[in-house]
């Protein structure tokens, strides 16, 4: 069965799809630039998810398999968002691009965020804290995500309509991965370990590249503020709930 608060926050992390949708579909502005700042935050979080809890966890699970499989996670999101589909990056669209790009990336986002319902389910597996833990970094980065699948969208001709379809689409896998994992053994077994290949690609190679070049502080302040707030919930968490 399902776990129940594994599939609550599966939802809420759905709806951060959908926020980021809102943001293009109204142009707000304001909001994308907080957006942005998600992002670097999001990274660092992300980062000091994996590296401190989920590889750790991954590889006492199984020390002989983990190492593979986290691989395996990495390598997974590198194929489906930079191999097989030919344009995409985080963040919003700004330029032309065919409705073929625009599927592309929506078909590869789709297995991304499908993990990303693997990951919440897996952490709840091992602690309420890892899984809350892996819930505020999913969220931290489905609110660019959001903006990314929407924008792509409308700049492949669609309406904002068809922007908010693709996002709650992204939503859907989200939950569909939380629901999997209950019911497959091999997710039970490695779902920790893809997502911990998974978290590191996206936080590294997709979020850190969207952010580094850009001029001004801001950007760094909050990445390493999402390294720091991770550590610190992580702490709380444990003691408040185990």
């Amino acid at each position: 069965m399902t776990s129940g608060p594994a599939l609550a926050f599966g939802v809420l992390a759905a709806l951060a799809n959908l926020i980021g949708a809102l943001a293009v579909a109204r142009s707000a502005r304001f909001g994308l630039r907080v957006i942005e700042l998600f992002v670097a935050f999001g990274a660092g979080f992300m980062l000091a998810l994996a590296m401190v809890a989920a590889v750790p966890e991954a590889l006492a699970k199984d020390p002989a398999a983990a190492a593979p499989v986290i691989l395996l996670g990495y390598l997974l999101v590198h194929l489906s968002q930079h191999t097989l589909t030919p344009h995409f990056h985080f963040g919003e669209e700004t330029h032309e691009i065919s409705a073929k790009a625009s599927g592309a990336a929506l078909v590869g986002l789709l297995l991304h965020t499908f993990f990303d319902g693997v990951a919440i389910a897996s952490g709840f597996l091992v602690s309420k804290s890892l899984g809350v833990l892996f819930f505020v970094a999913i969220f931290l980065h489905k609110l660019p995500e959001g903006v990314t699948v929407s924008s792509l969208v409308i700049a492949s001709g669609g309406t904002a309509r068809r922007g908010y379809a693709a996002a709650a689409l992204l939503g859907v896998a989200t939950i569909l991965g939380v629901l999997a994992t209950a019911r497959a053994d091999v997710l039970q077994t490695y779902g920790l370990a893809l997502a911990a290949g998974v978290t590191i690609y996206v936080g590294a190679s997709n979020l850190v590249p969207e952010f580094q070049a850009k001029p001004g502080w801001g950007l760094p302040v909050a990445f390493f503020a999402g390294a720091g707030a991770f550590v610190f919930s992580q702490e709380l968490l444990e003691r408040v709930l185990g």
